[in-house]
């Protein structure tokens, strides 16, 4: 597949809108040596400069730990807010409402998310936002020394010898009965899995909500850990082999024999599944459910696309907004005249 040309004879390589790679980088990072945040960083650089994405046109938005400190490591270009703990979603609900036709990344973790955050998390993925949401998971809360976060699963372990008795939130099987239109799950040491799925995500419109595991090298990459590096791949259960096409590429592709299934996305680009173990149809929401709950009772780490729709209207559709963004309509035209306001007053007397 053709993602990028070379410019000139000894010049980099550059992507359909003539960038190379190094305009997509960030930062140096700051976390532990190994964290499985920083290849995710790594392959959000990949996908952004595969697919072609403007960085200017890209707002990269967190909340707070280890997990929502990645966007300064990726697309220094890119605009970039860091909100409170917790309310990452209403930020860039904001931003998106104010101007809907960036891209909207949202990096958060498991402790962000599914604990202080998960009042908001409920209401983002009920109203279809366009934005990618990506929960760096690793079951633990890194910059308060590693104690249990809401996904750990039941019965792990911490390195003081700790055992979880608390069921462990699903946030895979919480997005897709509250809405979001693109939900999977990979591993942050499966590069070509999550590769695709972020590629995948980028085309989507609608709300995306990924859960990858990513193992914390500090606290929880022990024995008795599930979300361990060891843990994670020899339980790991691919449910479909994803790739991705992008429209705008020239394609080759050589695929196995056996069945494909191609979820057509809104650009008219394509999300390929090739089935493995099962027919499985990431179109149908009730199986994607059951699916999930059928792995958590074989200690499995279900990763792939689980559910899909392309159908559903976004939060902007439903609002009929304007085409041009709020953000650049002069006062003119979103203030209220004197006229009105002095009968909405007399209306209140």
């Amino acid at each position: 597949m053709a993602t990028a040309t070379t410019n000139g004879a000894s010049g980099p390589k550059v992507n359909r809108i003539g960038l190379p790679i190094v305009e997509y980088r960030g930062g140096k990072s700051t976390l532990c040596a190994g964290c499985g945040h920083n290849a995710i960083s790594e392959r959000i650089i990949d996908a952004m400069f595969e697919m072609g994405v403007a960085p200017e046109r890209v707002i990269k938005m967190s909340g707070i730990g280890c997990s929502s400190k990645s966007p300064a490591y990726f697309m220094s270009r890119s605009h970039s807010f860091n909100s409170v703990h917790g309310r990452m979603p209403s930020v860039t609900s904001g931003a998106m409402l104010a101007n809907h036709t960036l891209t909207a990344l949202g990096v958060s973790g498991d402790g962000d998310t599914a604990s202080i955050g998960i009042g908001q998390f409920v209401h983002l993925m009920r109203r279809n936002l366009p934005m990618i949401y990506i929960i760096e998971d690793n079951g633990v809360y890194g910059l308060t020394k590693g104690q249990f976060s809401a996904t750990a699963d039941l019965g792990s372990k911490l390195k003081t010898g700790v055992v979880n008795d608390l069921p462990p939130i699903d946030t895979c099987a919480l997005a897709i009965q509250l809405g979001a239109t693109f939900v999977g799950r990979s591993f942050s040491g499966d590069k070509k899995q999550l590769l695709s799925m972020l590629k995948a995500a980028i085309a989507h419109k609608g709300t995306v909500m990924l859960d990858v595991i990513s193992p914390c090298v500090t606290f929880n990459d022990h024995e008795g850990s599930t979300k361990s590096y060891k843990f994670t791949k020899e339980y790991d259960e691919p449910i479909n082999e994803v790739g991705f096409i992008s429209s705008f590429d020239d394609i080759t592709v050589d695929y196995d024999s056996g069945q494909v299934y191609d979820v057509q996305m809104h650009d008219g680009s394509s999300l390929r599944l090739r089935k493995l173990r099962e027919d499985y149809d990431p179109t149908n929401k009730a199986n994607a459910v059951r699916t999930l709950m059928e792995s958590h009772a074989n200690n499995e780490v279900l990763t792939g696309v689980f559910y899909i729709d392309t159908k559903q209207p976004s939060f902007i559709d439903l609002l009929n907004l304007v085409d041009e963004p709020l953000a650049t309509l002069p006062q003119s035209v979103t203030r209220p005249s004197r006229a009105a306001l002095d009968e909405l007053m007399a209306g209140l007397q």
